[in-house]
């Protein structure tokens, strides 16, 4: 056929529209699945011009009768053309710079996937990074145009490019979904990405039920031409019903998908490809900081030099070197997921308000993963020998404001970068109103009494008047008193008039709770009252940065522990780093809180060391179990029970030997959305199998003989059918018979003529005779070949649909039977 006479034949421009459209409509929805991706007018610059290129491109080729492989060579030059400009624009400049981002264009086909779930989003033109977006429109739309344009059985692949140019978006986009869709007292959870699924899903459909229907309508029209069958003039009854039926289906598959999955997965995590990307399992695997932070104190490592700091106009006040977020009763660490998850850094983060800082930062004797940072960070600049592979194996967490390094171990000596962030001026925590907590470790019993009797409300101003009474009870200490003969210790030079009072390490409930147990007998103590003092609790920041942290949690404010320097401070009582050198002996740790706004705002703990405890209190030393502190291997240990959990519980609840059903209900619901997904996936496949179950029974069990072996006939044609033999429907039985060809074939239509022709009576025992050869017969046709064509089989739907099919117009009256009878008015065609 000539070239005109193609784009003439009405099929094949039927065709090319139905392929334009849905590829068109694929292209869309990746569109509106990778915008939260880029969120760059790039971005959409990258799709306008690669898809229509790419459609040309295929439209050409088809045209021309071009194979596959010049197609393919047209799509690879297509993309070294618009590389450079459209994926990699900060490469537009001189001839060398233009090599150089082809070069970045041609491995980011293989390397700048991995990239894009590491790097926060959106991401913009990042580098090299639209270059997956380059190639899923470019080469997406190709393949998808290229394959619905086709008249084989190739065709119905067009269908995975399509809906992989959508997933795109979908997997590679955000850990949290859309913001809600509210009509009244109707919310539709993640309205976009549901959106984008089910219209993809959809349009995959309805393109291959048109695919199906243009082949067959061709197809019948060709068998009218040639006078094999009468083309019907309108639709039949049977049409009806089974578009009817498909249209059902796919509205309860739509509701299913916009209603039911949501609802059921709306507190469920939302897992993507960078989802498990980042540093997380180097985060699992390191020390606390505030673990770490009494050794800090030690004379071996109180006069180290950590790191240094650029001082200036704009240098920070704080110098954040991680963020703790989590408690379990003996630890604060930080998670590492969820919405402080950690993140690649593009060039820079969006600004927030506030008063901008810089901070030039050297690495002396800092190890591990924690990255010294400073309020919200906008970019990073690194330089050193280690730049470029300090850039890319830095990741930096939003939410609690904190970084991590993990090239080759973390930090070394030497490594130097700049940092320029935003520090908050409106962040005072007296002004906050508490948002509620929502689950965590809670304080012990005495804590919980300690707030209760000088709590006067909720707000951020109580809190803030807890924090200063606590700080004002208790009193600095960073170890225990040194053995007899042995010098003060160096932290103690800086403090003069200090009385050393002994305090073990360690910040879990139990020791925060004896804290809070010996403030408590010193304010029932007489004597407290008349000396003024109610000095008891004696720790230093790793004590007291938690105990307030939980205080804070016990009023309703989500709070966690910092750990770091500062360069400056108002508070007396406060270490700071001199001249910008902060030696382990600077550190310190904070408590931060959240208001109801979403604020995080600092509230130092540090106690003070002038007033010295009261001797009756405090003549007796704390339990030396020290924690031992070993840098280079930590062992993991169960932790043990906390002590007030003994206390706390009320005698009905020790008493209590109920069975605990918390778990129940996370285990139902995730059992229950993994069964919905598999009833999605599968559940039409299921529903053929079943329903082929229910139609042999039904045959099997018919109370008639006569019928019931007239159903055993038409299941054994139905299982060839099915099995993919081909049958003429005018067939006689014999005929059938003869072309099934197995072992009792013949004698099944024989015995299913007699039965259904003779005038002799049928017994039940010779139907059931008669099904068991069927059995034998089935399993001899599913076993003629091999395993998956049994599960095609088994899925097949053209043992219902042939009944559908239509019949041949008789050009000659139908002959007599084998017995010179003619089939009664009203019975069951023989198939």
């Amino acid at each position: 056929m000539s070239a005109a006479a193609r784009s003439t034949d009405p099929a094949r421009r039927s065709r090319v529209v139905a392929g334009a459209v849905y590829t068109a409509v694929c292209a869309l929805l990746a569109a509106v699945a990778a915008w939260p991706v880029y969120a760059s007018p790039a971005f959409l610059v990258v799709a306008a011009v690669a898809v229509p290129v790419a459609a040309g491109l295929v439209a050409l080729s088809s045209w021309r009768r071009w194979g596959g492989w010049i197609t393919a060579a047209l799509i690879a030059g297509a993309f070294a053309v618009l590389a450079v400009p459209l994926a990699v624009p900060s490469r537009l400049g001189g001839p060398l710079e233009i090599v150089r981002g082809l070069g970045e264009a041609f491995s980011g086909v293989v390397l700048a996937w991995k990239d894009l779930v590491t790097v926060e989003l959106p991401v913009g033109d990042y580098r090299n990074l639209l270059v997956p977006a380059l190639v899923v429109f470019l080469v997406g739309t190709a393949a998808t145009l290229a394959l619905a344009l086709r008249s084989d059985r190739l065709a119905p692949a067009a269908v995975v490019s399509g809906l992989a140019m959508s997933g795109f978006g979908l997997f590679f986009g955000r850990t949290s979904t859309s913001a809600p869709l509210t009509a009244g007292p109707v919310a539709l959870a993640a309205p976009v990405e549901t959106g984008v699924g089910v219209v993809a899903v959809l349009s995959a459909v309805l393109w291959l039920a048109w695919r199906t229907r243009d082949e067959r309508t061709r197809a019948l029209r060709r068998a009218s031409e040639a006078g094999a069958v009468r083309l019907p003039r309108r639709h039949s009854r049977t049409d009806r019903r089974r578009a009817a039926l498909g249209a059902g289906m796919v509205v309860v598959a739509v509701v299913i998908a916009v209603a039911v999955v949501p609802w059921a997965a709306k507190d469920a995590d939302r897992r993507v490809l960078r989802s498990a990307a980042g540093p997380e399992r180097q985060i699992a695997e390191a020390v606390s900081p505030l673990s770490e932070y009494r050794a800090m104190f030690s004379d071996a490592r109180a006069e180290d030099v950590l790191f240094r700091v650029g001082e200036g106009a704009a240098a920070p006040e704080r110098i954040r070197i991680a963020t703790l977020d989590v408690y379990d009763g003996e630890v604060f660490r930080s998670s590492g997921s969820g919405p402080g998850a950690f993140v690649r850094v593009p060039s820079s983060l969006p600004r927030g308000d506030g008063r901008s800082v810089e901070a030039d930062i050297e690495i002396v004797d800092l190890r591990g993963i924690w990255m010294p940072t400073a309020g919200q960070v906008v970019s990073a600049t690194f330089e050193g020998e280690r730049q470029n592979v300090l850039a890319d194996r830095f990741y930096y967490s939003v939410d609690a404001r904190a970084g991590v390094q993990i090239a080759d171990g973390g930090l070394t000596v030497g490594d130097r970068y700049e940092i320029a962030a935003v520090e908050p001026t409106d962040d005072d925590p007296a002004t906050f109103t508490a948002p509620g907590v929502d689950g965590g470790v809670s304080g012990g019993e005495n804590l919980r009494r300690w707030v209760d009797e000088h709590a006067s409300g909720d707000s951020g101003a109580d809190l803030v008047a807890l924090v200063r009474l606590l700080r004002e009870r208790g009193y600095l200490s960073h170890g225990l008193t040194p053995a007899a003969g042995a010098p003060a210790p160096a932290w103690t030079a800086e403090l003069p008039g200090y009385q050393l009072q002994p305090s073990a390490s360690g910040h879990s409930l139990a020791r925060i709770d004896t804290m809070f147990q010996r403030l408590l007998e010193r304010e029932d103590d007489p004597r407290a009252e008349a000396s003024g003092n109610y000095v008891a609790a004696v720790g230093d920041d790793e004590q007291f940065a938690v105990a307030v942290a939980l205080i804070a949690r016990e009023l309703g404010f989500p709070s966690r522990v910092v750990v770091g320097t500062r360069l400056a401070s108002s508070d007396p009582g406060v270490a700071t780093c001199e001249a910008g050198e902060c030696r382990a002996g600077d550190l310190s740790a904070w408590t931060e809180v959240q208001g109801d706004d979403g604020r995080w705002a600092a509230i130092d703990s540090t106690p003070q060391w002038e007033l010295s405890p009261s001797l009756e209190v405090t003549q007796q030393r704390d339990p030396e179990n020290v924690t031992e502190v070993r840098p280079d291997t930590v062992d993991e240990v169960v932790p043990p029970d906390p002590v007030q959990e003994d206390n706390g519980l009320a005698e009905d609840d020790r008493n209590d030997d109920g069975i605990d059903l918390a778990w129940l209900w996370p285990v139902l619901r995730v059992a229950g959305i993994s069964l919905l997904i598999v009833l999605i996936l599968f559940g039409p496949l299921l529903a053929i199998v079943v329903a082929k179950i229910l139609r042999r029974r039904g045959r099997r069990r018919d109370p008639d003989p006569r019928a019931s072996i007239a159903g055993g006939w038409d299941e054994y044609v139905d299982a060839g059918v099915d099995a993919g033999r081909d049958l003429r429907p005018s067939s006689t039985r014999r005929e059938l018979a003869a072309v099934l060809d197995t072992p009792s074939g013949m004698r099944l239509a024989d015995d299913a003529d007699r039965a259904v022709f003779s005038s002799r009576t049928v017994t039940a025992d010779e139907a059931s005779e008669f099904w068991r050869i069927v059995d034998a017969e089935r399993r001899t046709l599913t076993r003629q070949r091999g395993w998956w064509q049994r599960v095609r089989a088994a899925v097949s739907l053209r043992s219902f649909l042939r009944f559908f099919a239509p019949r041949p117009m008789r050009r000659r009256p139908p002959h007599r039977d084998e017995r010179g009878k003619r089939p009664p008015a009203g019975r069951r065609e023989t198939r």
